[in-house]
């Protein structure tokens, strides 16, 4: 199978104390829709076992969402983990409640992409093809 018609893998993740889900779970049904192959980790997990798990499960993206403004700590947190094991070549995507001043630093550190909270369904699945689509032709 060539890697332009490989099935993209994705992890979805609730990283800390966050406890709202509602929004992650109708991501990982559109995403699924759109025929991708999706993890839902559950709440409350440490960065560490998000990392470990999209190592594990050899995705293409990891797309963390965040409502409780630790998006700043957590996320240069998994890229650190991510490169320390050897496996920046996994995305990250950043979603949920991040203020737009905040998204530029983002990417700076990293991350392929941000979706805010009022991201239609079709952006949504059309950002994750474009980040995985980007870095297949580096």
């Amino acid at each position: 199978m060539n890697e332009e018609s490989r099935v993209i893998r994705v992890l979805l993740a609730k990283v800390g104390l966050d406890g709202h889900d509602r929004g992650i779970k109708v991501v990982a049904r559109t995403l699924r829709d759109a025929g991708m192959d999706v993890v839902y980790t559950g709440l409350h997990r440490t960065p560490e076992e998000v990392v470990q798990a999209a190592v594990q499960e050899d995705v293409d993206v990891l797309g963390v969402s965040l409502l409780s403004g630790a998006h700043m700590t957590i996320i240069p947190e998994i890229l650190r983990l991510l490169d320390e094991l050897g496996a920046s070549d996994i995305n990250v995507v950043a979603g949920g409640v991040i203020p737009d001043a905040d998204v530029k630093e983002l990417k700076s550190l990293g991350v392929a992409d941000v979706l805010l909270q009022d991201s239609a369904p079709d952006e949504i699945v059309a950002t994750l093809k474009n980040v995985v689509a980007e870095r297949r032709l580096r």
